[in-house]
């Protein structure tokens, strides 16, 4: 960890700091007197918000945007934070972002064995491994899922959600079930057979260890790009 310069403020105090201050921003506006808008949404109806500021969040990664890698995190947080503090008000089982906060880091120091607990900090261990025991630990943990493809958002797009399937296939050595990727054209009016093509197409990216939503949202943007060109 990097000693702080002479009068400078050390950074876990100055990130204990800038938290504070920005749920003390949110319970303002939240609350009796602030802004109107703050105080009528819900759960729910929040919801747009954070998927939208998902998408902004990897734009700006995607893009090299640091300024706006910086903003756009902030946009997430802002969703957390209201989130919280929506939660804080709830009659029956109200919790609030310090909740949210510690639920988080005793899932991380449970899930990081070899990290966090006495007998195997010092454990040598690889990128595979430790995604392995997170998903043993993690099914430990839920015990009302009975298939590896339980907790795959239904909502998620569907390319990504594909990916997801497939890749929590693969774990489960599941992975030769899905329909093998083929070159042949296969007619727009078949929509089973051109299904069954774009998810062997997801599967053999997966296999070659290519982001198949990437993937297309980069052939998607040369797309786009040619086609902005040839409008003049």
């Amino acid at each position: 960890m990097t000693t702080p310069a002479p009068g400078e403020v050390p950074r876990t105090a100055r990130q204990a700091d800038a938290l504070a201050r920005a749920v003390a921003v949110l319970d303002r506006l939240r609350s009796p007197g602030g802004c109107p808008w703050y105080a009528e949404q819900t759960h729910a109806s929040l919801l747009p918000y954070a998927v939208e500021e998902a998408h902004e969040l990897v734009e700006a990664v995607e893009a090299g945007d640091r300024a706006g890698l910086r903003e756009e995190l902030g946009d997430v947080l802002l969703q957390v934070l209201v989130h919280a503090r929506v939660a804080a008000e709830h009659d029956d089982d109200p919790f609030d972002v310090a909740d949210v906060a510690e639920t988080l880091v005793a899932k991380l120091v449970r899930r990081n064995p070899h990290v966090f607990a006495a007998d195997d900090g010092d454990e040598e261990i690889d990128v595979a491994a430790v995604l392995e025991r997170w998903e043993q630990l993690k099914r430990a943990e839920k015990p009302t899922r009975t298939s590896a493809l339980d907790g795959v958002p239904a909502t998620l797009g569907a390319l990504a959600r594909a990916q997801k399937l497939v890749a929590r296939a693969d774990q489960a050595g599941l992975l030769a079930a899905a329909p093998p990727p083929t070159r042949a054209v296969v007619d727009a009016a078949d929509a089973e057979a051109l299904g069954d093509a774009l998810l062997g197409l997801v599967a053999a990216a997966h296999r070659a260890g290519v982001d198949a939503e990437s993937a297309l949202r980069r052939a998607t943007a040369t797309w786009e790009s040619a086609v902005r060109r040839a409008e003049g």
